[in-house]
């Protein structure tokens, strides 16, 4: 089996273990890993602030990037979902939207993918902390994910899970939302952080960079103890280097 991989602009910039720990993963598997560097930006941030034009521009060359694609993969719910359930909707002449149909069922997220296309439910991945799971909004809303995640966390060798209260509650992110409406935005985080704390747990993981480093930001500047973390970084654990 053979994959694409698309890494968003929040990974690559910010987050680069993540693309990383992935690809490791996947190596680790079996599963053979194509990256395409011409690939940029799926077009997320000008689409959601109604730059209709510019979004189409990226998501054009997006199609062009992947056409030839069996899978695309990526880590982020968010990005999978501006491709699969946006990008028909934004597309109008009809090649780019027939070209948009056919990519919509060949991109996903990487648990999804891994756990519904490969039939993959345990990585051997070894952990040993606390964790609880945060649902981002995207991802579960937009995609119907909810499961994967869970499935892939439950066989982690080590790990101790505990459920967090209002997991699908949105953590204020939301890409430019956050910038627009800073103090709804800050009121939910707060929310959040204050309901990830009754878990009493090491880690808070999620599947998109913007949420983790939303409630990452709020966590170290008030010197919490819990540390965000990506999945695919926590699957790859023993794979890559730690300072």
């Amino acid at each position: 089996m053979k994959v694409a991989l698309f890494i968003p602009c929040l990974v690559d910039q910010f987050c680069p273990r993540v693309g990383i720990g992935l690809v490791k993963l996947f190596r680790k598997l079996g599963i053979e890993v194509a990256y395409n560097s011409e690939q940029t930006c799926c077009g997320q941030p000008a689409f959601n602030s109604g730059f209709s034009e510019e979004a189409s521009s990226f998501a054009r060359h997006f199609l062009e990037v992947f056409k030839d694609e069996e899978y695309i993969v990526t880590p982020s719910g968010s990005c999978c979902s501006m491709v699969k359930v946006f990008y028909p909707e934004l597309l109008r002449d009809p090649w780019s939207r027939q070209q948009a149909l056919s990519l919509r069922d060949r991109i996903f997220e990487f648990s999804d993918f891994l756990v519904n296309i490969a039939g993959i439910s345990d990585v051997g991945a070894c952990f040993p902390h606390s964790v609880t799971y945060h649902d981002s909004c995207h991802l579960l809303r937009e995609l119907r994910v909810k499961e994967p995640p869970r499935i892939l966390l439950r066989n982690v060798s080590g790990i101790q899970i505990h459920e967090l209260p209002n997991s699908d509650e949105c953590c204020g992110f939301g890409g430019t939302f956050a910038i627009k409406n800073p103090e709804i935005s800050a009121a939910m985080l707060e929310d959040k952080i204050k309901n990830i704390l009754t878990t009493q747990t090491e880690f808070v993981v999620a599947n998109d960079a913007g949420c983790l480093m939303n409630m990452g930001g709020w966590l170290s500047r008030r010197q919490l103890p819990v540390k965000p973390i990506h999945l695919a970084e926590l699957l790859a654990w023993d794979l890559i280097p730690h300072e």
